[in-house]
């Protein structure tokens, strides 16, 4: 025995016993009734009732309905671009709110940046003779209407050196709803390098070297029920 049960041995063994003791008391022992791991998603407040339900996941209450703060601020910002585009004009001012009503999607100031974009297409094309992107921006007869004129012109052989210089100015003059379209007449303001020559390079008609002024009255139209989003010239004419 006393090979075995040194006094090193002995030591050893009290403190294993002891560590034993310990983890005993500090873990306990299962008995297979312990309830499981609280979930630490879940609060921990000791003074909050707990029942079945607890155990799902709950959806948040919805919150009331509030009015659409976006569309509030866009029907704010439409009447402010309506007033401004109007200038005290109240015929006009209503006719751009009807044409609001049929058609969400327009606003004065975006209607007229499109515009500005259009006028300058539409008078390039026709000087240089265009014909495909006429046929994009124009209502059927009047893209009949330039296309027989640039046919006369290609028929006298004569050519024409255009470029756009701006558009000092340019006004909403008249809206409407009439049950089927939407339409809002612009007129338009500008300021091109124009000069139309003959075959032989003689000037026909123009100044190469001069910066002239036109003024142009166009009205576009579109269907507000249409997928299409565009909106085409539906007549034009020349303002003294």
């Amino acid at each position: 025995m006393d090979g075995f049960l040194d006094l090193p041995t002995l030591i050893a063994i009290a403190v294993a016993v002891f560590v034993l003791f310990r983890l005993r008391s500090v873990l306990g022992t299962r008995t297979g009734n312990e309830r499981p791991p609280v979930d630490r998603t879940r609060s921990s407040r000791p003074d909050k009732p707990t029942d079945a339900k607890d155990e799902t996941v709950v959806p948040l209450r919805p919150r009331p309905a509030q009015p659409d703060l976006d569309d509030e601020r866009r029907a704010r910002k439409t009447e402010a671009e309506i007033e401004q585009a109007a200038a005290g004009n109240a015929e006009l001012a209503a006719g751009l709110r009807a044409v609001v009503e049929a058609d969400s999607t327009f606003s004065p100031k975006g209607f007229l940046e499109g515009a500005k974009q259009a006028y300058e297409m539409i008078v390039t094309a026709y000087a240089a003779g265009d014909r495909q992107t006429l046929r994009d921006l124009l209502d059927k007869p009047i893209f009949e209407s330039f296309q027989r004129a640039i046919a006369d012109r290609e028929a006298a052989g004569h050519t024409v050196d255009f470029t756009f210089v701006g558009l000092p100015k340019i006004a909403i003059v008249d809206a409407e709803y009439d049950r089927k379209d939407v339409t809002v007449t612009v007129d338009f303001h500008a300021e091109v390098v124009s000069a139309t020559r003959d075959k032989d390079g003689n000037l026909v008609e123009g100044n190469a070297d001069q910066v002239q002024t036109i003024a142009d009255e166009w009205t576009f139209a579109r269907n507000p029920k249409s997928r299409d989003p565009n909106w085409k010239v539906v007549a034009t004419s020349q303002l003294d």
